[in-house]
């Protein structure tokens, strides 16, 4: 009786082992490329069209950097030096910046391990997206052949659902990945209406939402007793020290918000609190209080542009003209990608821009949206967001115009001067399928 155990046992152990291994196999097979190695000399882009970031174009440019930042930035072929890449006829980008993502934080939906976006409970601001980032997730690798390569990796869920961090699409891990830590708490506005019934009800009504005020009223008590909490205090609060940043303007407050009362709401707010640094996150109806979101200098990263509109009395084409309608009112605007399928997805931010283009917003300012915008909103200007001297050398070389799917084809791509690989599960897929049918 006891041998027979304990061939069980051996024979459990076996199968065991065996399927760690046939995992660990499967795991490292598809795992993300190399991170590149660190740049080791000069790099010059040579005849190529610069599109600074901050509207400006620059005909047959040369962009020089060096250990990781740029150097140079104009039109003088003597300033070229080190390594030169030709590159007349393309042109160069600064590294397109995608926030308000979740890229890292899930890698199958299906698979519940692998679904680190959110965290039980209702005021989370404690909550760090960043110790959660997986930096060798295929979908974050996925990004780089679009020129997607920086995202603001953001938590969701709750009241408050907790504090973001800016990455790079490089890293062994997250420690190497960031460039900004803990840079924002993002808040759900309480919503004024929502949908009567389930999803798959086809005669669901707008309800008013009863206990909004009440809603409202817990966020600000919630808020002036972070404000007023001591740090170092006998009994500690991780919560209220999380909070801290916003009432010194270190970190930035996102809030979440559609409706045109609720975001009113949330600029009323702003002034109540007294905080430096707010953005409203979605704003379809924001267009209807540009003014106020101007005046009282609050940014808005604008929903996806490639959705449908979600009321039968809005224009056909609210979601594509957003964008313009913020921006010409005076607001600062960068697009976002969140919703349906929204890691995935967040590839497609370029042609976000692209679509905003198409339907008014001027194409450098299209390009502006999503570097130089989305810096300014991030706080990181000084860092990323533009083709200028002193900034991180994180660009790429597009064949043709990286907003249009057709001419946005990679030559090469760099973050923070390292020369990044552009293969990725689906170039391998690709490229295998592609040889089957040639034979």
């Amino acid at each position: 009786m006891t041998l027979t155990i304990y061939t069980n046992k051996m024979n459990y152990k076996h199968i065991l082992t065996s399927c760690i291994v046939a995992l660990a196999l499967v795991f490292s097979a598809q795992a993300q490329q190399t991170p590149a190695p660190k740049q080791t000399e000069a790099i010059s882009i040579v005849g190529a069209t610069a599109h600074i970031g901050n509207t400006e174009v620059i005909e047959n440019s040369v962009v020089v950097f060096e250990d990781g930042k740029i150097t140079y930035v104009g039109t003088d072929v003597s300033k070229a030096k080190g390594n030169q890449i030709k590159a007349e006829g393309k042109h160069v980008y600064p590294g397109f910046i995608a926030p308000n993502a979740t890229l890292g934080l899930v890698e199958i939906d299906a698979v519940a391990a692998t679904d680190d976006e959110d965290e039980l409970g209702k005021m989370l601001p404690h909550v760090r997206s960043l110790i959660a980032y997986n930096a060798e997730s295929q979908v974050v690798e996925s990004m780089r052949p679009n020129g997607v390569l920086m995202g603001q990796i953001t938590p969701q869920g709750g009241r408050i659902s907790g504090t973001s961090s800016v990455v790079q699409f490089d890293a062994w891990n997250w420690e190497d990945a960031v460039i900004k830590k803990d840079d924002a708490i993002h808040l759900n506005w309480p919503s004024g209406f929502s949908l009567s019934g389930s999803w798959s009800d086809s005669n669901r009504v707008w309800e008013k939402n009863k206990e909004y005020t009440k809603e409202i009223d817990e966020v600000v008590a919630y808020f002036q007793n972070a404000k007023t909490y001591v740090p170092g205090s006998k009994e500690r609060d991780l919560e209220f020290e999380a909070m801290a940043g916003l009432f010194d303007g270190s970190k930035a407050l996102f809030v979440h918000a559609d409706g045109e009362k609720e975001i009113k709401d949330a600029i009323s707010f702003k002034r109540k609190m007294n905080l430096e640094r707010v953005t409203i996150v979605g704003g379809y109806h924001a267009y209807k209080v540009a003014e106020d979101l101007a005046a009282n200098d609050v940014s808005v990263l604008v929903q996806r542009t490639h959705l449908n509109p979600s009321f039968e009395d809005d224009d056909y084409d609210l979601p594509y003209k957003l964008p313009k309608l913020l921006s010409d009112a005076g607001v600062l605007v960068a697009l976002e990608g969140s919703g349906r399928m929204e890691r995935m997805n967040s590839r497609n931010l370029p042609f976000y821009a692209g679509t905003a283009a198409a339907f008014g917003v001027e194409k450098e300012l299209a390009v502006q949206m999503i570097t130089l915008n989305t810096a300014k909103i991030l706080g990181m200007e000084d860092q990323i967001g533009s083709l200028e001297a002193g900034k991180d050398a994180t660009l790429f070389i597009s064949e043709g115009d990286a907003l249009d799917m057709q001419g946005n084809i990679m030559d090469k791509v760099y973050i923070q001067g390292r020369d990044v690989s552009l293969e990725t599960h689906q170039t391998e897929l690709s490229d295998r399928y592609s040889k089957k049918y040639q034979e």
